[in-house]
């Protein structure tokens, strides 16, 4: 075919067009990340290994519950107790309180009337480039359109850190950086309980997405001097529990996971739960932890005068007299606090319905064997009384063994308390029951 003749006047305009095509597809779009930012595809690259070794901290709604929007600071009337405030809860319910359905926790900031996002992600979200790029200009005739609020991620992302810790001293600074470092990487810390107090605050219910205004308990635990508070509906894996548990709580040691951070306000906000969640993942994935037999420790968190709440690996145990000792004990909190880390053996565990069974008393001898040839039949032995029940008397031997006695004839029961000497008469050994049952003959 003949060549179509291109005069000189159109050669520049399309030599300039074939420039102008090959830079389009060349150039990225504005606004993209580079394509060194990651993995293949633009994804981040995992923290924790290959997809599906990590716990998916938000993913599990076990246990959701309203997600904290605003905190009032000012202390609101206390909202009514569920029962004593002495003994945790025997069994408690599985849904928060409220209408029966989760709720979505929302994190307090100083904006009570700002929805903020949901829980954070699995894996940080660090800043990438085209988050702070100004928005196009919109063509002739159009209207500007809203920028997008800020998220929680990039509202902390924007902050000026070095004006913000200018002047702090190297304590305060150290506290900042790990309450900085939980928020990024979703790792646990670390605190003591000092508190629970009442907190007004906006929540958002998930279903209706309407912004309520509710009441409750916020535990309160410092790193250093900055407060942090973990509101109720935080706390728990599954189930809710009263708020006297809250205030027994006292003293205990717990782990937590930071979800808000008002670095001008000078506190942040937390989950127990999302930090749970984590080390029920670690526990279930460790046979030398989560295997019968196991040697473990757990943490009381709080203690009641017949039953313990404890802590393992995530997982809170009611724990009984009979889990915690051989000896019988009239008042545990005479022996236990909140913050005591005991030894106990792994009894059982099913991962699948996250059931984790141990003992404490078993990680010691139990005091009736041999108990026949120290104190055999007819002996007489000194004895302190630990209680009764369906009139019987519990005393507990110097070496720990507990004979169930009874009264002799010329004796009443208001005459004997819990605490009295007594000496007692050896009368038998159930070597089924593993008892041990003798008779009081005198007061000391």
């Amino acid at each position: 075919m003949p060549k179509k003749k291109i005069t000189p006047a159109e050669e520049p305009e399309q030599t300039a067009e074939l420039m102008e095509q090959a830079g389009e597809e060349a150039t990225a779009p504005s606004g993209e990340p580079p394509q060194d930012m990651g993995t293949p595809g633009g994804s981040l690259l995992p923290e924790f290994g290959e997809p599906g070794d990590a716990p998916d901290l938000t993913g599990d709604r076990e246990g959701d519950a309203p997600e904290v929007m605003a905190v009032d600071v000012s202390t609101p009337p206390a909202p009514p107790d569920s029962g004593p405030e002495e003994a945790p809860p025997m069994e408690p319910p599985d849904t928060a309180p409220g209408d029966g359905q989760p709720l979505d926790v929302q994190k307090p900031g100083p904006d009570r009337d700002k929805p903020t996002e949901d829980d954070p992600p699995t894996d940080p979200i660090f800043a990438q480039a085209g988050d702070d790029a100004p928005p196009t200009e919109p063509g002739a005739g159009e209207d500007t359109p809203p920028a997008p609020p800020l998220t929680e991620r990039q509202s902390f992302f924007a902050l000026d850190f070095h004006e913000l810790d200018r002047g702090l001293s190297q304590e305060e600074r150290q506290a900042w950086n790990s309450i900085y470092a939980s928020f990024r990487g979703h790792s646990a810390l670390s605190g003591t309980v000092i508190g629970a107090d009442p907190h007004s605050m906006n929540v958002r219910n998930r279903e209706t997405g309407r912004v309520e205004r509710r009441t409750m308990y916020c535990v309160m635990v410092l790193v250093y001097r900055v407060p942090v508070y973990i509101p109720a509906t935080e706390m728990w894996m599954g189930e809710t529990r009263p708020d006297y548990v809250l205030q027994n709580m006292m003293g205990a040691s717990i782990d937590f996971i930071i979800t808000k951070v008002d670095r001008e306000g000078g506190y942040a906000i937390a989950s127990r739960r999302q930090a749970s969640r984590a080390q029920r993942y670690f526990f279930a994935h460790r046979p030398d932890l989560c295997g019968e037999g196991s040697r473990v420790k757990c943490r009381l968190l709080a203690v009641g005068p017949r039953r313990c709440l404890a802590e393992c690996y995530g997982h809170d145990i009611d724990l009984t007299q009979r889990d915690l000792s051989y000896t019988a004990i009239a008042d545990l909190r005479t022996q236990y606090h909140p913050g005591d880390e005991l030894d106990c053996i792994v009894k059982g565990y099913d991962a699948a319905q996250r059931d984790l069974l141990i003992s404490v008393k078993e990680t010691e001898t139990n005091p009736f064997e041999g108990a026949e040839q120290r104190h055999p039949v007819g002996s007489r032995r000194y004895a302190v009384i630990a209680g009764k029940y369906g009139g019987g008397v519990f005393c507990n031997l110097p070496d720990g063994t507990v004979c169930m006695c009874n009264y002799s004839y010329q004796h009443e029961d208001s005459e004997f308390q819990s605490g009295d000497h007594v000496t007692l008469v050896v009368q038998r050994f159930e070597r089924d029951k593993r008892q041990m049952y003798g008779k009081i003959l005198s007061k000391r």
